[in-house]
């Protein structure tokens, strides 16, 4: 998701930094009888559409416990895929050591290590650094691909000094964050599936990406290899759980969505040898693919159909950050062509899919002015619109409709999470704290949808049993994730 320049590194941003557009917005009046008629049913069919009273969140919530038992039933038992993470064992704060961490998910990877000092001094010191990914590499060799990340990291290594030590004897540890399809087959090997975000790299689909890696960085001469390899929410779980030994979930909202959790090895069938020192391992959901009892639109339908994968990831369609104001775009020109809502003329720039973006219906929502001229602004500036104060009303409305459904189904998707954990180990989850840590940007700049999804958490559990659920947002914690679960499967484990 390409996001506008005053919204770079967030999903929302601030009013304050919108340039008023030098025009005075012609007060186009809406069209009075038939127009607003039309307008107003739309608006009406719309949140009727998108209404997500508590019985529907109850369908929704049960509904996504009964796909994750049919998806750890067997592979392809649900639209949740249900992917072990290998992981058994999660950083305890005893960690000691320099490790390292490498997290590739899109047109730039980050490099990151971290000095462990145990229990009584945590994290002494971190480092970080961010690379950007040359565009012919994106559609090079595996080999081209990998040897500039391994370059990009020795040079990072090279940098090492002050509170950064490597412990005697040992090799610097990776923990490899790699945001693509992979099928794990261990805590430090996966097979690519394939490459997705623009990248066609050519001669590593069907090979361990960890192997490509290792063998990348032998050529450079980098004494380092992978000891974790994760998706970015597993990091964020880890991460977070370092710091509070009650996160249970982690749940990613951004310009995608996905969310893991904390399984007992002895709830997957489709896996009955697998074998855990603390007898728990950790289930990357996909939850971005559930689609069971949604409550869905035109517009909704619309997307999909015209999407590069009609048909799949209709919860993310749904709640994510990518889609929310293309959704919202659709709407309004809806509106625009039938009702006139804008007056007679309809601004290409409307017409043009995913010129509302997420940033943008955020960043409306937060504007509290009498004539709401950020909205205006807004309108003007992305979608060629101009508007009068009623006309943005509405579209306020339309955005408030699309943010209050997709906060509402992620808070009961999580709800459905903690339901099938409480159902299989029997009083742990709704009995004591437990903790879902949250990150993405969506989730960190959008306060209307924030508050969303706490609405539907609170409504499903009631009042007493919400109290114990703490959603606590864990800003960038897939990165130190990503090194402490390196830390906590080194191959020294006898040192720590």
């Amino acid at each position: 998701m390409s996001m506008p320049a005053a919204a770079i590194g967030s999903v929302c941003f601030p009013i304050s930094r919108i340039r008023p557009s030098s025009f005075h917005p012609r007060m186009t009046a809406i069209r009075s009888g038939a127009g607003v008629d039309t307008i107003n049913q739309v608006l009406t069919k719309l949140q009727k559409k998108c209404a997500t009273p508590l019985p529907v969140l109850r369908h929704v919530a049960d509904s996504m416990a009964n796909d994750m038992r049919a998806g750890l039933a067997v592979d392809g038992g649900s639209d949740l895929k249900m992917i072990l993470s290998y992981v058994d064992a999660l950083p305890t704060g005893n960690e000691k050591g320099l490790f390292y961490a490498l997290d590739l998910g899109g047109t730039n990877f980050r490099v990151l290590r971290v000095q462990l000092g145990g229990m009584d001094q945590r994290v002494i010191a971190t480092e970080a650094e961010q690379v950007s990914i040359p565009q012919e590499l994106m559609s090079g060799t595996s080999e081209e691909l990998f040897d500039f990340i391994a370059s990009g990291l020795a040079k990072f290594a090279e940098k090492e000094s002050g509170e950064f030590q490597l412990s005697q004897g040992r090799n610097r540890e990776l923990g490899f964050t790699f945001s693509f399809p992979v099928k794990q087959t261990s805590i430090d090997s996966g097979i690519l599936i394939k490459w997705t975000k623009g990248f066609a790299v050519s001669g590593t689909a069907g090979k361990d990406v960890v192997a490509c890696l290792n063998e990348s960085m032998r050529r450079q001469g980098l004494a380092m290899q992978v000891s974790a390899l994760v998706n970015d929410t597993v990091g964020t779980l880890a991460g977070a759980k370092y710091w509070d030994n009650d996160v249970m979930v982690a749940v990613i909202l951004g310009t995608g969505t996905n969310a893991c959790y904390v399984e007992r090895t002895d709830e997957i069938p489709k896996s009955p040898g697998q074998k855990s020192r603390s007898g728990t391992t950790i289930i990357n959901t996909e939850w971005g693919a559930f689609s069971t009892g949604l409550p869905l639109t035109e517009f909704d339908r619309g997307m999909d159909a015209e999407s590069i994968n009609p048909g799949e990831q209709i919860f993310e369609k749904t709640i994510s950050g990518m889609y929310l104001g293309e959704i919202v775009r659709r709407v309004v020109l809806k509106m625009a062509e039938a009702g006139s809502l804008f007056g007679n003329s309809i601004p290409e720039k409307l017409q043009t899919p995913f010129s509302l973006r997420t940033p943008h219906i955020c960043a409306m929502q937060q504007d509290t002015s009498n004539d709401l001229d950020a909205v205006g602004s807004i309108l003007f500036n992305e979608a060629g619109i101009e508007s009068n104060v009623r006309a943005r009303q509405i579209v306020l409305k339309v955005c408030d409709t699309i943010a209050k459904r997709g906060g509402r189904l992620a808070g009961a998707g999580i709800v459905g999470i903690l339901q099938k954990m409480e159902h299989d180990m029997k009083g742990v989850i709704f009995g004591k704290r437990t903790v879902v840590a949250m990150d993405g940007g969506l989730y960190e700049n959008y306060p209307q949808y924030r508050s969303y999804l706490q609405d539907a958490v609170t409504e499903l559990l009631g009042p007493a049993l919400s109290e114990k659920i703490v959603i606590e947002h864990s800003k960038d914690g897939s990165g130190i994730g990503a090194a402490l679960l390196a830390a906590a499967n080194s191959k020294y484990k006898h040192d720590l």
